[in-house]
């Protein structure tokens, strides 16, 4: 660290490190735990989340879908910001740190924008992966937690419901509605 470089630059820069710095000792170790529910069949981390909450009692709570689901959503996330991050010019970090802006001004002011693109698409494929999620919510949900998904395969095998229909619609409308806005903002650039 240098002398111009306030202790708080180097906190914004370490997620990116970890992904991408070759002097990061445990890098590899560390990003294949970030990234190993996406190799992990779900299945697998279903029946292992439902052994795990269920003597700790998070198995039939929301709190334990909520844990599960983000623990599936997450590698998203993780691989689009870090990859974002790797390319990230960190001397522009050091710039507003000589300009003497804070560490949360420069981080908002610079990395932000920069990054934001990864963050959303990192954000909309996590939802899109926590959403669609049904067999971690079969083994973890009680009778009192319905998830939508639940929901839709219950509506779909008991009874055919225009509900189920009109979500759908809903699912793709969004779909086509977040491909346009990242093709409007990838020629913006």
């Amino acid at each position: 660290m240098s002398l111009i470089e306030p202790a708080g630059i180097s906190l914004y820069a370490a997620f990116g490190d970890i992904l991408s710095s070759p002097r990061m000792p445990a890098r590899r170790s560390i990003a294949a735990v970030l990234i190993s529910p996406l190799i992990v069949p779900v299945i697998i981390t279903a029946v292992g989340a439902y052994q795990f909450y269920a003597p700790i009692g998070l198995a039939n709570t929301f709190v334990g879908i909520m844990i599960a689901r983000t623990t599936i959503a997450s590698p998203f996330v993780v691989v689009t910001v870090g990859a974002s991050l790797a390319n990230f010019d960190h001397m522009l970090m050091h710039a507003a740190a000589i300009s003497g802006a804070h560490p949360l001004l420069a981080f908002r002011r610079v990395m932000l924008p920069l990054i934001l693109p990864r963050v959303l698409s990192g954000a909309a494929f996590a939802f899109v992966a926590s959403f669609d999620e049904l067999v971690i919510a079969s083994f973890l949900a009680g009778p009192q937690q319905r998830t939508p998904p639940m929901q839709m395969f219950v509506g779909l095998r008991e009874h055919l419901d225009p509900t189920i229909t009109a979500a759908a619609t809903l699912m793709m409308s969004l779909s086509i509605l977040m491909l346009i806005v990242a093709n409007w903002l990838a020629r913006r650039r």
